[in-house]
């Protein structure tokens, strides 16, 4: 089955959720801390965490936001538990990276529940053929969110991204600097469209070799851009 990660200073729920899950199959590694987690994560990336929010030494909070700072971990499914029941603290957990959030306590039952869902959703996206746009020497990861030129990682914002991936999407068609706007920003927004001329400049200096005669990212004088027809 899974290899899972435990992350909970309370032993008695550390033992229940273990034999729990240990009883569906599962392959369970505990902790007791924050640091302790991240130091099993060191020697081996499990398929999910379930991690406590109030813990000594590294809480939750952070150990998930520094989960989602790595690209090894950055998709790891993590189901927060924590004895605090407000919907702010769900929030938190939840805009911190978490996929799921249990309050304690919790049955046995649900947790199995949410383990499986979890990992199913997992499964999924791991058979998932993946996104991919390539022109040329671009390729855009749109599961991953990566760009890459001539094989090496470029290091665009998501808005940069976003922005380049419609104009790769569509080779050859005019995009007026106010559709890409509003397709980027919103079309309420109150930015002026100077904005995208800007992010195209971003751009070309880091996907083009020579920005001011750009291969891919052409101006259309008086309209806007398109992406070169390959």
């Amino acid at each position: 089955m899974a290899r899972i990660l435990v992350v909970d200073d309370e032993i008695n729920l550390l033992e229940l959720i273990k034999y729990t899950l240990e009883k569906d199959g599962h392959r369970v590694i505990t902790a007791m801390d924050g640091k302790e987690g991240c130091r099993l994560l060191e020697r081996e990336v499990p398929d999910l965490i379930i991690l406590d929010v109030m813990m000594p030494k590294l809480d939750g909070l952070e150990f998930c936001r520094r989960l989602r700072s790595k690209p090894d971990t950055n998709r790891l499914p993590i189901i927060m538990v924590s004895a605090k029941g407000e919907t702010i603290d769900h929030i938190v957990g939840l805009e911190m990276g978490a996929d799921d959030y249990l309050s304690k306590p919790f049955s046995p039952r649900e947790l199995a529940s949410r383990v499986k869902a979890n990992l199913r959703h997992l499964q999924y996206q791991r058979n998932k053929s993946p996104q991919i746009l390539k022109v040329g020497n671009i390729v855009l990861d749109l599961d991953k969110i990566k760009t890459t030129v001539n094989e090496e990682l470029v290091d665009l914002t998501p808005k940069e991204f976003k922005l380049l991936k419609i104009l790769m999407s569509n080779p050859g068609k005019v995009f007026t600097r106010e559709v890409l706007l509003d397709q980027i920003w919103g079309i309420n927004t109150m930015i002026d469209t100077r904005t995208v001329d800007v992010h195209i400049r971003y751009i070309r200096q880091k996907i083009e070799k020579n920005p001011a005669n750009p291969d891919y990212i052409l101006t259309v004088r008086g309209v806007g851009y398109k992406f070169r027809e390959i």
